[in-house]
This record gives C-alpha cells, structure tokens and sequence, in this order.
C-alpha cells in the first residue's frame, strides 16, 4: 500500500532559455495555494493527499500542469478556480475533471 492515496505534482519548472515552462504562468504560487487547500479541508497526510513541485513534466507548452498519481491523470490549469475544482472533483470525490485533462 503506497504512503498517500494520491500524490498530486505540480510542474514548477523554470527554463532559461525562453521556451514556454509552467513557472512563468504561475506554477509555484499555484501549487502554494493547493498544498493549503488541501491542508485546510482536512485531505493532507498520510492515507491522504500530498501535494508535490516536480521539475519539468515536458508538457509545459500545453500547461501549466500537474499530475495526479496513481491514478495518472493530466491537467492543465488556469488559475484557482481550475485547482478548486481538481481538489474537490478528483482529490475529494474520485471524479476526474475532464475538462481539465489534458
């Protein structure tokens, strides 16, 4: 049995080179207010939820997005509303936003 029921990561890589990264559209703050989301609503921890930064996903140019694992599951976001509806969709209720996916 894996530590957390779901483990969402969120892609807060920042290039250097000019081409399009999940930084620049606000990743980390992004991810920053998931984490507390998250927390808030009682869904952190262990057997819970554990919200993540990872480096590059390599589909920045589609993004920014997260992963949420195990279920495998891609999206893209757009502000907070986009992140609400993931964790009260899919991180509360087990239902995949497929509007969101990517």
């Amino acid at each position: 049995m894996s530590y957390y029921s779901r483990h969402v990561f969120f892609c807060c890589n920042q290039r250097t080179d000019g081409r399009t990264c999940c930084n620049d559209k606000g990743a980390s703050s992004m991810r920053d207010y998931a984490k507390q989301r998250v927390k808030e609503l009682g869904l952190a921890g262990p057997d819970k939820v554990r919200v993540n930064q990872a480096g590059c996903l390599d589909r920045c140019e589609e993004g920014p997005c997260v992963v949420v694992y195990p279920d495998a599951v891609w999206y893209r976001y757009v502000d907070r509303v986009d992140v609400d509806e993931i964790i009260e969709e899919h991180l509360r209720h087990g239902r995949v936003v497929e509007r969101l996916r990517m």
